[in-house]
């Protein structure tokens, strides 16, 4: 094996003949982020990667907009358009905003693409290593206070300009107030906050959360909030710029994902695409979309 040199102060395979260092063996954290704090720092993609007080220029990196949420009858949905900008280019037309974190649980991201991609991959393994060191999964509060730490470790990082601002949801099986879909967003700082109801982030995030505002109402079915979804993630591709709509000729279609007692799904692309046209369609004689339902 080629010897890669040190990573983060410890010794790397090549030094250890091959084997797994003594780190591996060392009870500690259920926490992988904190292993690799410890033992990797250089993987975190936290990382600050440009010197004091250097930020990022305008339009160096993509940047993905605009994710949203909804709670509805048998759990919580999560959409994303498919737009990834960097400044006035359109660098993506396809990109997938919306993972699973696990069976239960999912997570959306608006800002900077490369980091934002990087995060939702540790997390997925926070989560995965953390239940096979408890033999227990984390509580959904638990999960959400996890990913906040997680960002408010990115600070330095978007405050020179790369910025991540996920979106997570999950069905929480504890929950006994019918209230089983749950919505939690967060600010740069790691700041955490439960919405109810609809939420939605990034640059077209207002207009989303306008057309949710009229368009949602409690227990709705899948299909139905899958539509009210569509129909906010078209308002806000009408007013900004960054957030894409749907593509008919490409067959390009926002990411529409469920999490329900059953876990995660993310809805079939004919579905989704079934959807979208019939919105299309009902738009051409309403341009400005449904009014709210009395």
């Amino acid at each position: 094996m080629a010897d890669r040199g040190h990573e983060g102060g410890v010794m790397t395979e090549s030094e250890h003949g091959g084997r797994l260092g003594e780190e591996f063996f060392t009870p500690g954290s259920a926490s992988f982020t904190e292993f690799l704090r410890s033992h990797r720092p250089a993987l975190l993609p936290s990382r600050r990667p440009f010197p004091d007080g250097v930020r990022a220029a305008p339009g160096q990196f993509p940047h993905g907009t605009t994710v949203l949420a909804l709670t509805y009858r048998d759990g919580v949905l999560l959409a994303g358009d498919r737009r990834a900008t960097m400044g006035n280019l359109i660098a993506q037309r396809d990109l997938e905003k919306v993972h699973p974190a696990d069976d239960h649980t999912a997570v959306a991201f608006a800002g900077t693409v490369g980091l934002a991609l990087d995060m939702v991959k540790l997390y997925q393994v926070e989560l995965t290593h953390f239940e096979k060191i408890e033999g227990a999964p984390m509580s959904l509060n638990a999960k959400a206070r996890r990913l906040a730490n997680m960002i408010r470790q990115n600070l330095g990082q978007a405050m020179q300009g790369l910025a991540v601002v996920p979106l997570l949801t999950g069905y929480d099986h504890t929950a006994d107030d019918g209230e089983k879909g749950r919505i939690f967003s967060f600010d740069i700082a790691g700041g955490l906050y439960e919405k109810r109801d609809f939420h939605a982030e990034g640059s077209g995030s207002p207009y989303a959360r306008g057309a949710l505002k009229k368009l949602f109402q409690q227990g709705m079915s899948r299909s139905d909030a899958a539509l009210a979804a569509l129909q906010a993630l078209w308002d806000a591709a009408d007013d900004d710029s960054a957030t894409g709509g749907p593509d008919l000729n490409r067959r390009i279609f926002p990411i529409v994902s469920v999490i329900t007692e059953d876990g995660f799904e993310r809805l079939p692309e004919s579905e989704t695409e079934q959807l979208t046209r019939e919105m299309v369609e009902r738009r051409s004689s309403r341009p400005d979309g449904p009014n709210a339902t009395p």
